[in-house]
């Protein structure tokens, strides 16, 4: 009887357990369902003036058809949130500094840091120079989100719900125009510092000494390509110990560990081209990420008149109205990070008799004095954060813990901080018709400082460097200068007459890859380093290897693995002879390399291990543990040197000082390849050919919020991946990796895009992961294979083409 009842309870305990676990995935079922949007059928948007068709197109891309700009804007807004909403939140609240209303305490570091150098504010000030068109657009993309948030509040994407089921709850604050402009803030941040440079070089030159910094920091090589050629610095010695406190607090500050972003973008006349008109070809790289940064959409104005004068498609921002990247039907247009140096630190004398005076040229001047209140999830009393500010800018003193220990206050000054209408460039720049128009835009696109390549369907071609950057009276911004004597004040900036630009140059092609702009006869000081140029001129060899190029040449190039560094560095290692018998065969694997990063190919992993562990064993006994860590996270930089110092065998840096021998430097290229061999044998095995690319430089996909929550079913459910990535540092296909954990990928080509002013329907597009931020959406995913492979979709133009390709028609009535 006991047995039998055993047996009962034991069953319903079962079922109990089997009901439990239905509910639940059920549950789950819902929540992941719910925010998917509707794109068939119509839908009432109160604030639209006249009906708009929304066509999505098997990919997921909306090409949005309004009759006037108001609507097309407030689409735009509404199809971006139904997509992406859960990304526009997280971003918002990155811009604002509000990010521990969301996640507690976990970012309030960030928050005070973003709310002391005034991102907000500095938001608010640009929003307020705006024009009233510019602020119209805004406010009419505004009306769609928050018409989105109207009708789907209780709908919002997955993070929503599990936020709150863990306890995280906030108010959804309608969104505002400032949002939008404080995203430029976020942009200008990642692309437009030098401070972990300057932070690192503190730290060589505490080493070694001033002298001997240029041995690392090598100047552009004169064999390189230059974006514009021309027709025809001394250290502060004594910054450097306050430098040196900085460390990794600042760096664990930055929104993003890649160093290496970047971008490629070239453009290619007619004269070179099969259909005899310019095809055009960009691929920013930005840092990996689920959702991608960017999300494609065509924006119609049908009829087109000079009141509503829009028909664009391309890359958008969510959180943005109109296209970032892409082309209208005159233009077409891509963008690389110019990487002008904008920001400066200045050290502020304090008077000892009030600490809220610092000197300025004999005087003492009243520091202003700002307030921000940060709110914090699970915190019931709000952190109040006093910031002062100088003429110089905000001081960091205060969220920078190894400054809270110094007299000598640090001030940061940046040209993102200063009034800006980047807005206004951006949506002049989408209705541009020609090269004048075109230029005349991109005057007011300040901040973050780009390159711009241009094409037209009149078959001109064109570059525009761009960004408001300092002119300096003394110093090249590479530490922190004085603030009290006024000798390194900004005097002006340099003016946009005066910046790079080419129109229709004779070679019938440009091409940028962040490598130098200028040459050393530019009258202008815009930057101390640049990119070591291996992409720039890969892509150059790669465009003069044949007469006339297509679209799918320029797909090739995109995605092109060749590394310039091995096809240079590798040699010097097959002359060290070996006796181990696994570094010889790793070494014969070498020996037969075409020196493409493909995943199934072993060579590369052991191209790359070697040239750590050679940069490692040459830098370590005169730099230390800790900034050969940091020396290893670069990229281009790196391959450079190593190819540099090879060819240098008398070079000091050869010689181990720790030991009472002089190595040569077949002795160090011997010792750090049978180290990177022994790393890789009880990494991957005994046998090199199992080593392949793909096992170690893998891509994850992770999710902005709950993709590091650290509970490994939550992660499951936002992040995708690993996966096997073709390229490596530096190559065209410039798919970077963080050495610190085994070459796995943290930037990317964020998209690829190739246009052709002949056709524009032959033009291509791809981004990294897809259209829509939802989990389990059928456009959540579905771009990852095909960025991998190296393939795109075409970019649709005509509304037949649209119609014939839809997945659905959504009707948008007032």
């Amino acid at each position: 009887m006991r047995a039998r009842w055993a047996l009962r309870i034991g069953l319903a305990l079962v079922l109990l357990l089997a009901l439990i676990l239905a509910g639940g995935g059920l549950w789950l079922y819902r929540a992941i369902r719910q925010p998917f949007p509707p794109i068939r059928g119509e839908l009432r948007l109160p604030g639209l003036r006249a009906p708009v068709t929304v066509i999505r197109d098997r990919w997921g891309v909306p090409h949005i058809y309004a009759s006037n700009l108001h609507d097309l804007f407030m689409a735009q807004g509404f199809v971006h949130a139904q997509d992406r909403f859960g990304q526009m939140e997280f971003w918002r609240h990155i811009g604002t500094g509000r990010l521990s209303e969301m996640l507690g305490r976990t970012t309030l570091n960030q928050d005070r840091f973003i709310r002391t150098l005034g991102w907000n504010r500095a938001a608010q000030q640009d929003l307020e120079r705006l024009g009233p068109e510019e602020r119209e657009i805004l406010e009419a993309y505004a009306a769609g989100v928050n018409a989105y948030l109207a009708q789907n509040g209780g709908r919002l994407p997955l993070e929503f719900t599990l936020f709150r089921l863990f306890g995280r709850r906030w108010e959804i604050e309608p969104w505002q125009p400032l949002h939008t402009v404080a995203w430029a803030k976020v942009m200008a941040w990642d692309l437009g510092g030098n401070w972990d440079d300057e932070l690192l070089n503190a730290r060589i030159v505490e080493k070694i000494g001033a002298e001997r910094l240029k041995e690392i920091v090598l100047p552009y090589p004169a064999e390189r390509p230059v974006i514009v050629p021309s027709p025809t610095a001394r250290v502060l010695e004594e910054t450097m110990a306050a430098l040196l406190d900085l460390g990794r607090s600042l760096r664990a500050l930055t929104l993003g560990e890649a160093r290496d972003v970047g971008s490629n973008n070239w453009v290619v006349a007619g004269s070179k081209s099969v259909t005899g008109k310019p095809l055009l070809a960009n691929d920013p790289h930005l840092s990996i990420q689920m959702p991608s940064i960017w999300y494609e959409v065509a924006l119609h104005c049908q009829p087109v008149t000079p009141e509503c004068p829009l028909n664009v498609a391309g890359a958008s921002f969510p959180g943005v109205p109109g296209v970032v990247i892409g082309h209208n039907d005159r233009i077409a247009w891509g963008v690389t990070n110019l990487g002008p140096d904008v920001q400066d630190l200045y050290l502020e004398r304090v008077n000892p008799q009030n600490p809220l005076e610092v000197e300025f040229q004999g005087k003492w001047e009243p520091v202003r004095v700002v307030t921000e209140v940060i709110r914090v999830a699970g915190q019931t009393e709000p952190v109040v954060l006093s910031v002062r500010i100088t003429r110089h800018g905000p001081v960091i003193n205060d969220v920078v813990e190894a400054l809270t220990r110094t007299q000598i206050l640090y001030a940061f000054r940046w040209t993102a901080l200063e009034p800006s209408v980047i807005v206004r460039a951006l949506l002049r720049l989408n209705r541009a018709r020609n090269w004048e128009e075109f230029r005349e835009a991109l005057r007011d696109w300040d901040v973050p400082g780009q390159n711009f390549v241009y094409a037209d369907v009149d078959g001109h071609i064109g570059y525009q460097a761009t960004g408001r950057v300092p002119i300096r009276a003394k110093g090249n911004g590479l530490l922190p200068v004085p603030g009290w004597t006024g000798e390194y004040e900004w005097i002006g900036y340099v003016p946009y007459e005066e910046m790079p630009w080419r129109l229709d140059p004779p070679e019938g092609f440009i091409v940028t890859a962040n490598n130098a702009v200028v040459d050393a006869r530019y009258p202008h000081f815009l930057a101390a380093v640049w990119d070591y140029g291996d992409r720039a001129q890969r892509i150059t060899d790669l465009l003069r290897a044949k007469e006339r190029l297509s679209v799918e040449d320029m797909a090739a190039i995109q995605n092109d693995t060749f590394s310039l560094a091995a096809q240079a560095i590798v040699p010097y290692l097959l002359a060290v002879p070996l006796e181990d018998p696994t570094a010889r065969e790793a070494q014969a694997l070498l020996r037969g390399w075409d020196f493409r990063a493909t995943p199934e190919r072993p060579a590369p992993t052991i191209f790359e291990a070697f040239l750590q562990h050679l940069l490692h064993e040459t830098w370590v006994d005169e730099l230390g543990e800790e900034v050969v860590k940091e020396l290893l996270t670069g990229g281009s930089h790196n391959r450079y040197w190593a190819r540099w110092a090879l060819a240098r065998p008398d070079l000091g840096w050869w010689d181990d000082r720790r030991t009472p021998e002089r190595e040569t430097r077949e002795d160090i290229v011997r010792r750090a390849f049978l180290q990177a061999v022994a790393e890789l044998k009880g990494r991957l095995g005994p046998d090199p050919r199992t080593w392949a690319w793909g096992k170690v430089h893998t891509a994850t996909f992770t999710h902005g919020t709950l993709g590091r929550s650290g509970i490994r079913p939550v992660e499951a459910l936002f992040n995708r991946g690993p996966y096997p990535a073709p390229g490596t540092n530096a190559a065209v296909n410039n798919i970077g990796f963080n050495v610190q954990r085994g070459f796995t990928v943290r930037s990317l080509p964020s998209l690829r895009f190739i246009a052709s002013t002949a056709h524009w329907s032959e033009s291509r597009f791809i981004h990294t992961t897809g259209q829509s931020g939802l989990p389990y959406h059928p456009h959540y995913d579905d771009f990852i294979p095909m960025w991998l492979r190296g393939e795109y979709h075409p970019m649709l133009w005509a509304r037949e083409e649209v119609e014939r390709e839809a997945e659905g028609i959504l009707v948008l009535r007032p």
